[in-house]
């Protein structure tokens, strides 16, 4: 009989189930704080040693670490490439104007939604939890510390740190000075775009791994998941993961549609693999390989717009955690019983908003951007400790949401410079 060749897609799907299956099922056994033993009669094998922590920890890990270690060279070299090839200061102006406006309209439209859906759906009304809870924010750096961060005083040490700003700023002058050099920078550009393509081969290996990748990080992720959590906040859980697919499934495409003039369902399609990449890793830059591929080699994009919008998106594009916010602003305004003015939510709007980019590449910037708001409208910081047994699930759909955006925003801006091959962009055998 001829052999089934399964897509990619289908794989990872099966990859997933498979892990949430295998998961749920070591769950019965142990958990975070206790372990089964199983004697094997002239040794014991833990379950949580050799299965969870052992082949799925490692095996997860190896994955995500894999990725991650394409990122610095791909967003380098592919911005050098890009910018090189642009030999136009002020397109470059014009494409980091148009990206960073587009990103700030879509973080807007994101928190207005879910502080109306929120709003209109109350999840935390009538709520029994406990209010209590601690929780220790950190502050969050200023915006002039953040625009003098952005320039990097040893780029090598940037790149060694993954600080994306500083990467981004310096590849975008190297590749500037690179097409001011005159021959010498063409020899340099011919030996950056064969570096590009190995990097992308690099990038297709991994996808051909992905599934096994996905398995064991939910393998071990629903190994130690509070399923009672999800119960217990299961109204703000919802809604939250309501707002996320409204804006993924309508709010794009509907922008797409405006502004770049192409179908928004073959643009779904061949986001499917991504989306779904950036589930399973729960990181926007680890998924960056993966969505480059994509927005080029799946919808036309060329590279020299894609190689800036999307290291860019994945560093300030944060809809779906100004998604969180609304929703969790409005939810433990209500478990608190406090009343919040309008005024409060145009605060909540505004500081969402410019702190997406304010706070961009600080570690655990969800949460940093959420106490932030926190503090803007009076409410209790410590109630952040509410939320975050189910943060951890939520936080995947977050991250595909944002690679989305960062799709969405490299296909519109490629068209409005003309760079969009749309014969790529409308093959469906593409994706």
């Amino acid at each position: 009989m001829p052999s089934i060749k399964l897509n990619l897609t289908i794989r990872i799907l099966i990859a997933m189930v498979l892990g949430i299956l295998i998961g749920r099922f070591f769950s019965l056994f142990v958990s975070e704080q206790s372990d089964t033993l199983i004697n094997l009669g002239f040794f014991e094998l833990s379950i949580k040693g050799f299965f969870i922590d052992g082949l799925f920890n490692i095996g997860g890990q190896i994955f995500v670490t894999s990725l991650k270690m394409l990122v610095v060279p791909l967003v380098f070299v592919s911005l050098v490439c890009g910018t090189c090839s642009l030999n136009d200061s002020a397109k470059i102006g014009r494409l980091g104007l148009k990206s960073i406006v587009l990103y700030l309209l879509t973080t807007a439209i994101a928190i207005t939604l879910a502080l109306s859906i929120a709003n209109f759906i109350g999840p935390g009304e009538g709520s029994s939890l406990q209010t209590d809870a601690s929780f220790e924010s950190q502050p969050a750096p200023s915006f002039a510390d953040v625009i003098i961060g952005m320039f990097p005083s040893n780029p090598i040490d940037a790149m060694a740190s993954g600080n994306m700003l500083q990467i981004i700023v310096f590849s975008i002058l190297f590749g500037i000075s690179m097409a001011m050099a005159g021959e010498a920078g063409k020899k340099l550009a011919h030996f950056f775009d064969n570096l590009n393509e190995v990097i992308l081969k690099m990038v297709n290996i991994l996808m051909k791994l992905a599934p096994y990748g996905v398995f064991c990080l939910l393998a071990k992720l629903f190994a130690f998941l509070e399923i009672d959590e999800v119960a217990k906040l299961g109204k703000y859980f919802f809604t939250l993961i309501g707002v996320l697919l409204i804006h993924a499934l309508f709010v794009y495409p509907v922008l797409l549609k405006i502004f770049a003039r192409v179908n928004p369902l073959t643009f779904l399609i061949k986001m499917k693999d991504t989306a779904l990449f950036a589930f399973s890793t729960s990181s926007s830059n680890a998924t960056m390989p993966v969505t480059m591929n994509t927005v080029t080699k799946k919808m036309g994009a060329d590279n020299s717009i894609a190689s800036f919008t999307v290291p860019l998106g994945a560093t300030i594009n944060m809809d779906g955690t100004a998604i969180m916010q609304g929703v969790a602003t409005v939810f433990i305004a209500q478990v608190y019983g406090i009343d919040l003015a309008m005024s409060d939510y145009l605060a909540v709007l505004l500081t969402a908003t410019l702190a997406s980019i304010g706070t961009a590449g600080v570690p655990g910037v969800g949460l940093i951007m959420l106490s932030m708001v926190f503090q803007q409208v009076g409410l209790p910081v410590e109630g952040i400790a509410l939320i975050l047994g189910v943060d951890r699930l939520l936080d995947m759909t977050r991250t595909a949401v944002n690679v989305t955006g960062d799709a969405m925003v490299t296909c519109i801006v490629a068209k409005s410079e003309k760079a969009l091959d749309k014969d790529v962009f409308n093959d469906i055998s593409k994706s």
